[in-house]
């Protein structure tokens, strides 16, 4: 009884917050900011790169709208205190197998065609995220032969 009475506290906003549901040693963490960062190093966050942002962190990971907003919120707040993407990609190299990896790498390249160019902050923190991932240059730049490809085809149409 006194379990549901806290919860109701908590649903109306008067009882602790629950526990962030995206730990620091959470993957999906790690690649939410390293997306934030290929997302923020220009200096201009567009309302379509803030889109992408929310379509890729929710199909990639299952997640609802809310659980994306949170973990946009916990990866931004990780960018803003890291000093390099060391920290970032050592995580998920941990974490995942190469394809797993190769998939971050694109949603990385997702988040650069987001607003339709590519700049060159935004090429190099793809090109050194996927060195710390082990991701081959000959993969990364299919990769961004891909989505590059692809967003271009979704422009035109």
């Amino acid at each position: 009884m006194l379990q549901l009475f806290k919860e109701f506290l908590n649903d109306v906003g008067i009882g602790e917050k629950p526990a962030n549901r995206f730990s620091e040693n959470d993957y999906r963490l790690a690649a939410a900011a390293l997306l934030i960062h290929v997302m923020s190093i220009d200096g201009k966050e567009t309302s379509a790169e803030l889109d992408k942002l929310h379509e890729l962190l929710k199909r990639q990971f299952e997640l609802d709208d809310d659980a994306a907003a949170e973990l946009i919120t916990a990866a931004t707040e990780a960018d803003r205190e890291a000093v390099d993407l060391y920290g970032f990609t050592s995580l998920i190299n941990r974490s995942l197998d190469e394809e797993g990896r190769l998939r971050i790498v694109r949603m990385m390249w997702e988040m650069v065609y987001a607003d339709g160019r590519m700049n060159e902050f935004e090429d190099n923190v793809v090109w050194r995220a996927s060195d710390l991932l082990g991701i081959s240059q000959r993969d990364r730049v299919e990769l961004r032969r891909e989505v590059a490809e692809t967003s271009k085809s979704r422009d035109d149409a």
